[in-house]
């Protein structure tokens, strides 16, 4: 099974289709009409055909770990299409990351081919990424001054010769190597994410059934990696005119324009791109006609955010909001529909955010928290429903492990054990492991399952263990808060709960004390917030990049200490 089969069968059956728009030139000057160019099935085909035959004739062959760091349009599709034929293992790294940790990740993933943009190829020299493991570069742009062949170079020499047969695709099994994802380092360092063929085959199933998508159908996508299951799933990928990794400073009318020129019906981005979107089409009136839903991922979708954005859209269209991580995605979903007329409400009072049932694939239990490895699978580590505990999942889209981290991949994989499986479940898990999620939630009497916050955000006081998104949900509710982060400080016997707040934009500074004291009085209504004595204002939450919406705490937990630090020393563990 090569995931490459998926979008071969859509090439043969539909020649014609478009299985890609993507705009003519890169990201254009503010108020430029954006010109699109179509790509079909065949003609990717041939194409990923053509550059297959060319990376092996220079040394890109099954197996070779390959480095890709090439903007989101033909030649990214062509190229990943490229190295899955061959059978060669794709590295993706968001470069979004920073120079620093982008070293690291490439160093880790020991590439042996690297594929750039020019200016990818001039920081790989200047910035020695990977120059113990890389043999071969190909650059792909105009400016071939790396002493490597170009992309049109290797369109040559995929051309030279007779080749009246198409490419003969690798013949992959399930459990062989397909790609290497590195996570966006939001929620802890860097790390990649080995996917096999079975686990992209598995993943393109579970997504399709989410939305019951229907061959034909245009997404918008607003995500690289997600835009790469496109054709796969039958779909035609519109390729926005913007920069993926800042998704919340989009201009909307280059997500608004080509939504309504080629009728999209569906569009995926991240909750702040919703939000920014949104509030452009709240305040011009503007439709989206063509919409039939809408899926949003990479971290929890305001309720607020899901009915702005749907004043946009047809009366019968949705929001899917589907939980998952790189590990392992999706594992369950909820519609807008679910969220706005029941459990939104729920979340307000400080209930954590539901995140639906898992979906079919999958099987989702909750555990007891453990900061350890654990070696095996027993019934036994399981808590009741409603007792918050951590989430894993198992199931043919979970991965197994990560490149070259033997003690993360310990962390967060558990051996399976037989007979661990309910009778009602269909799971088909073929990689005898459960994956720890790294997020703490809960069962429901309904099996839906609700989401309090990652593990390592849990703030643990002397009275007990405060979880983020239940305390902060409470917060988020006050009208001139954009968003509030939970986080502790060390003192005496636990920690000490701070809760940062960041403002709307137009509030001004000198509202902050009546805020406080309205935080404060929301505080005292609820048990698990009761205890939170320190509200501090930060100007800007830094976020991370890929999603613009995870907020990075480790950096405001140390933001809090500086600024507490002289209370720090007078606290006691009796007045926390």
């Amino acid at each position: 099974m090569n995931v490459a089969s998926l979008v071969l069968e859509r090439a043969r059956s539909e020649p014609d289709g478009i299985a890609i728009r993507c705009p003519v030139n890169g990201w254009r000057r503010k108020g430029s009409r954006v010109s699109y160019t179509n790509i079909s099935n065949a003609d990717l085909d041939r194409e990923s055909d053509c550059i297959a035959r060319g990376l092996e004739s220079i040394g890109i062959v099954r197996g070779t770990r390959t480095a890709l760091m090439v903007r989101p349009g033909r030649e990214l599709f062509s190229l990943m299409l490229a190295l899955f034929k061959v059978g060669a293992v794709p590295v993706l790294i968001d470069p979004g990351i920073g120079l620093r940790p982008l070293r690291r990740c490439l160093d880790e993933a020991e590439p042996e081919a690297f594929i750039g943009v020019p200016a990818a190829q001039a920081a790989r020299i200047a910035l020695g990424w990977a120059r113990k493991t890389l043999r071969i570069t190909v650059t792909v742009g105009r400016y071939p001054k790396f002493g490597a062949p170009t992309l049109d170079r290797l369109r040559e020499l995929g051309t030279s010769g007779p080749h009246d047969a198409p490419y003969a695709t690798a013949t992959m099994e399930d459990a062989d190597v397909a790609a290497i994802l590195f996570t966006s380092g939001s929620t802890g360092p860097p790390k990649g994410v080995v996917y096999q063929h079975g686990n992209f085959a598995a993943q393109v199933e579970a997504i399709r059934g989410l939305g019951h998508i229907q061959p034909g159908e245009t997404d918008l996508a607003t995500f690289a990696p997600f835009a790469l299951f496109d054709p796969a799933i039958g779909m035609s990928a519109l390729i926005p005119d913007m920069d993926p990794t800042r998704p919340g400073h989009v201009d909307p009318r280059r997500i608004i324009e080509p939504a309504e020129e080629f009728g999209a019906t569906s569009l995926f981005g991240s909750p702040a791109l919703l939000d920014t979107v949104g509030r452009h089409g709240a305040k011009h009136g503007t439709k989206l006609t063509t919409l039939r839903r809408v899926v949003s991922a990479g971290a929890p979708v305001s309720a607020d955010i899901m009915d702005r954005f749907l004043g946009m859209l047809p009366d019968d269209a949705e929001i899917l909001t589907p939980y998952g991580a790189t590990e392992c995605l999706p594992v369950s979903c909820i519609s807008s529909d679910e969220v706005l007329s029941e459990t939104a409400a729920l979340t307000d009072t400080g209930l954590g955010v539901c995140v639906g049932s898992p979906v079919p694939s999958i099987d989702a239990r909750v555990i007891a928290i453990d900061d350890d490895p654990i070696e095996s699978w027993d019934p036994a580590l399981e808590v009741p429903t409603g007792s918050i505990g951590e989430i894993t999942v198992r199931g043919p889209q979970a991965t197994t492990a990560y490149f070259n981290r033997p003690d993360a991949t310990a962390l967060a994989k558990i051996r399976d054990t037989d007979g661990v499986a309910n009778a009602d479940k269909s799971t088909d898990n073929k990689s005898g492991f459960w994956h720890r999620m790294g997020d703490v939630g809960y069962f429901d009497e309904r099996g839906r399952l609700w989401y309090c916050g990652r593990k390592a955000d849990r703030v643990t006081t002397d009275r007990g263990t405060l979880f983020s998104v239940q305390c902060e949900a409470i917060f988020d509710t006050h009208p001139k808060v954009r968003r509030t982060a939970l986080v502790g400080v060390p003192v005496q016997n636990g920690e000490m709960p701070v809760i940062c707040v960041e403002l709307l934009p137009e509030i001004p500074r000198r509202a902050r004390g009546a805020v406080e004291a309205d935080l404060r009085a929301l505080a005292e209504r609820y048990a698990h917030t009761r205890d939170i004595r320190h509200f501090l204002f930060h100007s800007r939450f830094p976020v991370d990049i890929r999603h613009n919406a995870k907020i990075g705490r480790p950096e405001l937990g140390r933001w809090a200490r500086r600024k507490l630090r002289g209370r720090i020393r007078n606290a006691s563990s009796v007045s926390l």
